[in-house]
């Protein structure tokens, strides 16, 4: 036999320790120095530092203050001009500065024509349901003037009207002859810091928004709307953006791009848009079809919380009826929200009383009565439906009343389950077909088949 070949082993390590015959790829790459070589600068050059940056923060502030000339006011005045330092600019600030302005030719309808929207036999009897009392709507102008008519027969309770200082008054004025030229750009400094104000609407009263151009309401609403809590908000809305939307549909039959966008900005707090735009152009009893298909197409088109929408109805609905409020409920019930009992039981309620009403009821009432038996059929009791039933045949359409009987007769109550899906068949099917089978118990039709697995038919097999 031959000899075993003697087992080959190094005496000495592969890599021995201390050499440098090995050298990493990383290690060959230069080392970088730059973090090595930072010097901390001294304390003394940072102190410096740092006084020169505050004198040039307090130089550029000093030459912001005086190119919008607000003078420095005396410690005796009622009246404080908010602190600049204090005021943060925030991302819609930016956003506010970065405005570029909207066109002349733009449409927010597009293609849309109102007349070819609206039939005029309708209008006509809308307007039978409007009040004929042409009294102009209240504005700011008129809330302030009352005021300052009211100011010696105050009570001592009451805060008095603010003293307010010359150099504020005219400030404020000149950025009135700014809002009223305004197309795009930054918005006045002094304009941004009305809403932090004690007296803002006092302030806002010496720019005469009635003036502003409608690209600097669209501005002051995005800055109010983010800047104000909701009940200024409110009150900034019904004062100011409502009164000015209207002048513009009356004056021009459409609406201003840039006021319609306003609108938009506003409905972004619906709770205020609520309590600002849209109840009190309900309750004005004044209300044109033109005007609610404008902003009723804002609602339409912007998603509003369920709570809110709830709100709306319920309060439109306890509303004294004046035609167009009929076309707002079936904008929000089309919202297909899940609607309290409570809500459901007062629009029952709006809709029977005019179950002795002689007047002829329009299109859009029969039509938001049919929106509402389609949604919420199978959420109304059985006395519901049946006063509904009597109510469509004193107040009939030939097109919409049938749909509406036929609604609110196929469907199942408050509170009652689905049927089994077997009693849900037609009539015809259980007659003709159901007769002809032999009466079958559920649990035998429903039955699994069962394979016996020593009784399995031969299959053929290819040759």
């Amino acid at each position: 036999m031959s000899k075993k070949r003697a087992r080959i082993t190094n005496p000495e390590p592969f890599l021995p320790l201390g050499s440098d015959a090995f050298s990493s790829k990383k290690r060959s790459k230069p080392p970088k120095h730059h973090q090595d070589n930072q010097k901390l600068v001294p304390s003394a050059v940072s102190s410096k530092i740092l006084k020169e940056a505050l004198l040039q923060q307090k130089e550029i502030q000093q030459e912001e203050d005086n190119e919008n000339g607000v003078a420095e006011q005396n410690s005796t005045s009622t009246f404080r001009f908010p602190d600049v330092h204090r005021l943060k600019d925030n991302d819609d600030e930016e956003d506010v500065d970065d405005f570029e302005g909207f066109s002349e030719t733009q449409s927010q309808f597009g293609t849309w024509n109102f007349e070819d929207e609206i039939d005029e036999e309708d209008e006509k009897l809308l307007e039978a349901f409007l009040s004929k009392d042409d009294r102009p709507q209240r504005t700011l102008a008129d809330i302030i003037v009352e005021k300052i008519k009211q100011k010696d027969a105050q009570v001592s309770s009451v805060e008095p009207m603010p003293k307010l200082d010359d150099s504020i008054i005219e400030l404020y004025k000149g950025v009135g002859k700014l809002l009223s030229k305004y197309t795009s750009g930054k918005m006045p400094k002094a304009f941004k810091h009305i809403p932090s104000l004690q007296f803002w609407e006092e302030v806002l009263y010496l720019t005469e928004p009635e003036k502003w151009s409608p690209n600097a309401m669209y501005q002051a609403t995005r800055i109010f709307a983010s800047n104000l809590g909701v009940k200024k908000v409110e009150r900034f809305y019904k004062l100011v953006l409502l009164p000015r939307v209207r002048e513009d549909i009356r004056k021009n039959k459409r609406l201003h791009f840039a006021l319609y966008q306003s609108l938009k900005k506003a409905l972004y707090k619906p709770a205020a848009f609520n309590k600002g735009i849209l109840f009190p152009l309900c309750e004005s009893r004044t209300c044109t079809l033109r005007e609610a298909v404008i902003v009723g197409s804002i609602i339409e088109k912007i998603s509003i919380p369920p709570l809110h929408s709830s709100v709306a109805l319920l309060k439109l609905a306890e509303m004294e009826y004046y035609g167009t409020t009929s076309y707002f409920i079936k904008l929000l019930i089309e919202k297909k929200y899940a609607l309290p009992y409570r809500v459901l039981d007062a629009l029952v309620a709006h809709f029977m009383k005019f179950h002795d009403d002689s007047r002829v009821m329009p299109v859009i009432w029969h039509q938001s009565l049919l929106a509402f038996a389609q949604r919420y059929k199978n959420e109304l009791t059985k006395e519901d439906k049946t006063n509904l039933n009597t109510l469509v045949e004193r107040q009939r359409h030939k097109l919409v009343t049938p749909e509406i009987l036929r609604e609110l007769n196929n469907s199942r109550n408050r509170g009652e389950k689905e049927d089994d899906p077997i009693n849900l068949l037609s009539p015809l099917y259980n007659v003709v077909f159901l007769d002809c089978i032999a009466p079958t118990p559920i649990s035998v039709v429903t039955k699994a088949i069962q394979e016996d697995r020593f009784d399995i038919p031969d299959v053929p097999m290819e040759d």
